[in-house]
């Protein structure tokens, strides 16, 4: 299964920032870019920023009011449910198909 590169971003992000499947989802839904996150998390050498997880989670909650997505999924999580449902439409397209040839060899 081939990761598309918009999703394999955050991926990386969450192995190289030692990130939660929660924190990514909070990152996403805020539409943060995962490429900018080495400006955000460097608490080290400028102690007075927060560190990465505890400012996405401000932030996060600051927009939404609420401390965590309802439901955490993680990126392979989704990318799973987007194969299913793809694969789902392309059976019923095939079924429908099916259906209307046989209905076109029973006029004739």
């Amino acid at each position: 299964m081939k990761i598309p590169e918009r999703l394999q971003v955050w991926i990386d992000a969450r192995k190289k920032y030692h990130l939660s499947h929660a924190h990514i989802q909070m990152a996403r839904e805020l539409g943060l870019n995962p490429r900018k996150f080495g400006k955000i998390a460097n608490n080290r050498q400028e102690p007075w920023k927060a560190p990465l997880p505890v400012f996405i989670e401000d932030i996060y909650f600051k927009r939404f009011r609420k401390k965590r997505p309802d439901n955490i999924k993680s990126i392979e999580q989704i990318l799973k449910d987007r194969l299913k449902s793809k694969e789902k439409r392309r059976i019923k397209k095939q079924l429908n198909k099916e259906k209307i040839e046989a209905k076109v060899k029973d006029h004739d």
